[in-house]
């Protein structure tokens, strides 16, 4: 992904220089639905797309589905590389970046962190952190909210729903 520089808001002008050009975000996106269209594709045709005698194979629906989100990303690509040089959308601001990587990090820590200490520990980490650092709340009710959040959520599912989740190491030591 490229930053583009210079020129104004104008329409058929480059985007500002705290801009990030819609070029690469949506060339990456389109190749990435290709990919997963290419995988459906040949998973169906090993598990059987064609028309058995009972009706439709397994992978008859998801093939046909596979084909077209083949061919809508591959027309998104096309269209990318035959516009490339003309195209002057924006994707988002610098500080609109900014924004959605403060909560992709901590979203991508707390999803790491539920394989090393349990869905529970992390879970209280996480809404403790978000209810702190954005929401600007005091200990004295960040803490019992972070507590209690997770506390409930393992009396239903574990308790009642008896839905085991991922568990750590203090979760194990105490019995739970």
């Amino acid at each position: 992904m490229t930053v583009e520089s210079g020129g104004s808001s104008a329409p058929g002008a480059a985007p500002a220089s705290d801009t990030l050009s819609a070029r690469w975000p949506e060339l990456l996106m389109a190749g990435f639905l290709f990919a997963v269209a290419v995988l459906v594709i040949v998973d169906s045709q090993r598990v059987g797309s064609g028309w058995g005698d009972d009706g439709p194979k397994s992978g008859y629906f998801p093939f046909y589905i596979g084909l077209m989100l083949a061919g809508a990303s591959g027309w998104i690509i096309l269209s990318q590389l035959r516009r490339w040089s003309h195209d002057t959308a924006v994707f988002a601001e610098h500080e609109q970046l900014r924004l959605v990587m403060a909560v992709l990090v901590p979203m991508v820590v707390y999803v790491a962190l539920i394989f090393g200490i349990g869905i529970y520990i992390a879970s209280a980490l996480l809404i403790g952190y978000f209810m702190f650092r954005y929401g600007r709340y005091r200990w004295a009710v960040t803490l019992p909210v972070a507590i209690g959040v997770p506390l409930f959520f393992f009396v239903v599912f574990e308790r009642w729903f008896l839905v085991m989740l991922p568990k750590g190491p203090i979760e194990r030591m105490l019995g739970l």
